[in-house]
């Protein structure tokens, strides 16, 4: 026996037919980018402070940190005294020649440019620390 086909009956071929090929394909290649480039990433870490835990006072101007604020008009102080870039260079050769194991603080505000940050960095790596600390204010 043998069926007829009505006038309104869609046809099956009619049906669109989504091909996920070419999606699962870019899907997987870049799944295989990131398991291949993730080894290869150096990832910064930053040791925060532990909250509950007090740490013994030490009354030394050698443990002291050598703390420089960077404030929201980009104007630069270095241990609580304002000072151009010029001078903190100096500032900086000194307090490396006096405390070479010594780790700088820099305190950036957010409202600052970064160009002010980059300039202090590129002080500090010209002064002859290979190490710093960033301080982060929340909020």
């Amino acid at each position: 026996m043998k069926w007829k086909r009505f006038a309104g009956e869609p046809e099956a071929a009619d049906e669109p037919i989504v091909n996920l090929t070419p999606l699962i394909d870019v899907v997987f290649v870049v799944l295989i980018s990131f398991m291949l480039i993730s080894p290869i990433l150096e990832i910064d870490s930053v040791d925060l402070a532990l909250g509950g835990i007090e740490k013994k006072k030490d009354s030394g101007l050698e443990n002291a940190p050598l703390s420089i604020l960077v404030k929201a008009d980009n104007t630069i102080w270095i241990q609580g005294q304002k000072c151009s870039l010029l001078e903190l260079e100096k500032l900086l050769l000194s307090q490396k020649k006096l405390y070479p194991g010594k780790t700088p603080q820099v305190i950036h505000d957010k409202n600052a440019t970064f160009g002010t940050y980059q300039t202090v960095k590129n002080t500090l790596e010209k002064c002859g620390f290979d190490q710093m600390d960033i301080i982060l204010k929340p909020g």
